[in-house]
């Protein structure tokens, strides 16, 4: 942290906001609580006196905090960033220049411990649906350890009964924008400039490569892995590979696999099911669904529960309310 911005000799803004002052033969005396005299807070920042500020935070010149934010201890501001709106920021957050979260909308964004969000990232704002009703509550849900790159835009809700959520441990590169009613889990990483549409679904350990585009509503499958420049418009399923304009399945994400710990048998077995599933040798063996029931009903690749979790993934994309899966070609390898 910068100590041109950070340390200072002068007693902090809030310390002077909530000060308590004894006048006695013309002179002053100040007091203040150790949780104030933690704390600084630039004199050039707006920070409405509602605000509530845990213990050690830090504000840089030119910051704005609203009367409802809620700051967790330790959480860093630095020059010309922004809380606005009921939000709610956990422990040791730290916003970069010109991050801006929250908006002055009915409902919420709360954000939990230990995330980063980059220069000019917008986080929290209203969203981009036209179906969106002025006046409406609408929430984003942020959770921990998450590092949010430059630039980057998260919307919340379109309606008062969802929200965008992001789960733990996310790396979200410069410049992707996730939209309203998203829902992205655990443990992800979002190359740059990924653009998820309104109500996509993200698992966990899901990994796009750059300049990607995900329809509205689309499923991206666990330990699943997005090519550069993809376009997907249907769900990709998970452990699977998919690339290009109009995205298509690749294979298996084997290295995805290995480098999160699948052994060596559980690779076999997935790659054996892809094949009978996408590659089928008889041609006697059925439709997609015929060929799914085959492997759940072998006697070897059933026993698995990784082959059990890529069958269920595939056949919960062709429900009524899904969008089927990315098209997948006979000479696809894994």
């Amino acid at each position: 942290m910068s100590s041109l911005f950070f340390s200072s000799s002068r007693r902090p803004l809030s310390v002077a906001l909530r000060r308590f002052t004894l006048c006695r033969f013309s002179s002053i005396v100040t007091y203040a609580t150790e949780e104030e005299k933690s704390r600084f807070i630039h004199p050039s920042s707006v920070v409405h006196p509602n605000a509530i500020l845990g213990e050690g935070v830090s504000i840089g010149p030119f910051c704005t905090i609203g009367p409802f934010a809620k700051l967790g201890r330790a959480c860093q501001l630095y020059p010309g960033s922004h809380i606005f709106g009921n939000t709610e920021l956990g422990d040791n957050c730290i916003l970069m220049t010109g991050a801006v979260i929250g908006d002055d909308l009915p409902g919420q964004t709360v954000v939990g411990r230990n995330n980063v969000f980059g220069h000019h990232a917008v986080i929290g704002v209203k969203c981009q649906d036209m179906k969106y009703k002025f006046g409406n509550e609408c929430f984003l849900e942020i959770g921990d350890n998450n590092e949010i790159r430059e630039h980057v835009s998260i919307h919340r809700s379109s309606t008062p009964s969802d929200k965008t959520v992001i789960g733990d441990n996310n790396l979200i590169m410069g410049s992707c924008h996730i939209a309203h009613d998203c829902k992205v889990g655990n443990n992800n990483i979002l190359a740059n400039s990924t653009l998820l549409a309104g109500h996509v679904v993200v698992e966990d350990y899901a990994h796009t490569a750059g300049g990607i585009v995900v329809h509205q509503f689309c499923r991206i499958g666990s330990y699943s892995f997005i090519g550069g420049g993809s376009v997907v418009s249907q769900d990709v399923p998970k452990y699977i590979i998919v690339s290009g304009e109009r995205a298509e399945l690749r294979g298996l994400n084997l290295e995805g696999l290995r480098r999160r710990g699948f052994s060596a048998v559980e690779i076999k077995s997935l790659r054996a099911a892809y094949r009978k599933i996408f590659m089928p040798t008889d041609t006697s063996s059925g439709n997609i669904e015929d060929r799914l029931s085959q492997v759940e009903q072998h006697e070897d690749l059933g026993l698995f529960p990784a082959v059990s979790s890529m069958v269920q993934s595939i056949r919960d994309s062709f429900a009524e309310n899904r969008r089927g899966i990315c098209k997948f070609r006979s000479w696809s390898g894994s």
